[in-house]
């Protein structure tokens, strides 16, 4: 089965999000949090924008520190399940939740810094990742700074690419199949999330992209890549490294 284009819309409900929620540690919550503070140049009252920010799993914590923080998802679940898991941060000064789509981002010269975490990028077809990548930057003011957390470039997805994988985690069981379709440049998932008896099977695609190809997007798109890494960590981004995380700046 081969997932719609816009199949992001539909995919974060029901125990879709409850799994994601549930299963990652609290421990590299806070690894990824650190990496954002230190790499973008975080402090009290910074202004930062958290797109997609998905149930505010990064987004509470940079609020505690301090930042006034924005959040951007086009799922209502995961949005409600973000105000739900409670206020964060200064009570004068609340995290705002918008429900739009992530490009559709009106502000201009507004953030101090922005991320897109939780393996994201990519979601869209090649015009939309640039269009997503180009509104960021307008968003930004000039030489603000924007973190990416891809899952998926070539060199991460491929060499360990598997047609099936199943685990039972946090009370749930996880199956996923996938196929890496060339032509398309994409890796095409089916998920199952099984609880309780109850079992719900989503479809998702997300587009791999090289390191290099990713580089020439950002620098096309009003971008400097500062730095890049495998992990949290700062291990050097190489073939097989499990995750990119990428920081570029605003041009001025």
């Amino acid at each position: 089965m081969k997932a719609p284009g816009d199949w992001w819309k539909t995919f974060f409900d029901g125990l879709a999000v409850e799994f994601w929620q549930a299963v990652i540690p609290e421990e590299a919550t806070a690894e990824d949090a650190a990496f954002l503070w230190k790499h973008l140049e975080l402090e009290a009252g910074s202004r930062v924008l958290d797109v997609p920010c998905g149930s505010g799993r990064l987004t509470r914590p940079l609020a505690a520190g301090g930042c006034a923080m924005t959040g951007v998802d086009i799922s209502e679940p995961s949005l409600r399940a973000a105000r739900e898991s409670g206020p964060a941060g200064n009570p004068h000064r609340p995290i705002e939740y918008r429900q739009a789509e992530m490009r559709d981002l009106p502000w201009t010269g507004e953030f101090d810094a922005a991320f897109c975490f939780g393996n994201s990028f990519g979601y869209l077809d090649d015009a939309g990742n640039e269009e997503f990548v180009r509104a960021v930057s307008r968003v930004l003011r000039p030489g603000g700074k924007f973190a990416i957390d891809y899952g998926q470039t070539a060199e991460s997805v491929l060499p360990r690419l598997a047609p099936r994988q199943e685990a039972d985690l946090a009370g749930f069981h996880f199956a996923e199949d996938t196929r890496y379709d060339p032509v398309s440049a994409r890796v095409e998932n089916v998920f199952t999330f099984s609880r309780d008896g109850k079992s719900e099977t989503r479809l998702a695609s997300q587009r791999v992209y090289t390191l290099s190809e990713v580089l020439r997007l950002f620098a096309q798109n009003g971008f400097e890549v500062l730095r890049y890494y495998g992990s949290p960590r700062e291990e050097p981004f190489a073939l097989a490294s499990h995750r990119l995380l990428l920081v570029a700046q605003r041009r001025e």
